[in-house]
């Protein structure tokens, strides 16, 4: 058993709560902000007793020394990055971690890309991705590379199709605009455009999104559908002959570089 609650941060970030089979115990995914966190363990009656980080992004680990302060018996995991200055058990591709005072296991996906040390949890039918896919959207490469990200996309592809997808930003609706420009006939992403609208209308979050649904109105992760290949290639107006060259024309274009 899973419970996943969501935790608005700064402007359009999520930070997730994540409860299992131990009673008052809850382990928190990418606090960037620690206040948040507090104040809903407070409120639950909650205490932290794991920190799970994906990437070494301020928006992402700027509440850990706060939390560990507070909470000093929680265990902190990380990606084996310099850059994160705090980490109790450093991860490996792979790796299952259990986290026994929740009663739950995660296995650890190394998805570089967004940055260079990126990782993500999966486990229990879920799936926390940090900023490597974003519902019809991924994260932005900035010390990882195009390939990487590409193929760190590809592999989470693959997950089961139910797997809910906690991304860490509200970022859908802008996502579904480029994906509309790039893939102006998918009624799947038609549809999914009027219900995440009506969603954010309502102050609901678009995310989780799941797998399936990505593979449906996501480009970034149809990069071999004949489809995106074609829009891509009339962007450029030349022939892409990798399926990597194809996520770059289409991340380049979503960032205004083409």
């Amino acid at each position: 058993m899973i419970n996943v609650s969501t935790v608005p941060a700064f402007n359009d970030n999520y930070l997730w709560m994540v409860q299992g089979r131990v009673a008052g115990n809850a382990a928190v995914v990418d606090p960037g902000d620690a206040q948040p966190i507090l104040d809903w363990l407070h409120s639950n009656k909650q205490e932290l007793t794991s920190i799970l980080v994906t990437h070494h992004h301020a928006d992402h680990i700027g509440g850990v020394a706060k939390l560990k302060e507070t909470y000093p018996k929680a265990t902190i995991y990380a990606p084996d990055d310099p850059r994160i200055k705090q980490k109790d058990v450093v991860l490996e591709s792979e790796q299952l971690i259990s986290l026994a005072d929740l009663g739950l296991e995660f296995k650890v996906l190394m998805v570089p890309g967004h940055t260079s040390h990126h990782i993500a949890y999966f486990g229990h039918g879920s799936l926390f991705c940090g900023d490597t896919m974003f519902a019809s959207g991924c994260g932005r490469v900035f010390c990882g590379t195009m390939r990487d990200l590409n193929n760190s996309l590809q592999k989470l592809s693959k997950l089961p199709e139910e797997t809910l997808v906690y991304c860490a930003h509200e970022y859908t609706l802008s996502n579904i605009a480029f994906a509309r420009e790039v893939d102006a006939s998918n009624t799947d992403l038609e549809q999914r455009e009027i219900d995440d609208t009506q969603k954010r209308a309502n102050d609901i979050p678009t995310v989780p999104t799941t797998i399936g649904l990505e593979k449906l109105t996501n480009p970034f992760v149809r990069v071999d559908d004949a489809l995106i290949i074609a829009s891509a290639q009339n962007k450029v107006g030349k022939e892409l002959a990798e399926q990597w060259q194809v996520f770059e024309t289409l991340r380049l274009w979503k960032d205004g570089a083409l």
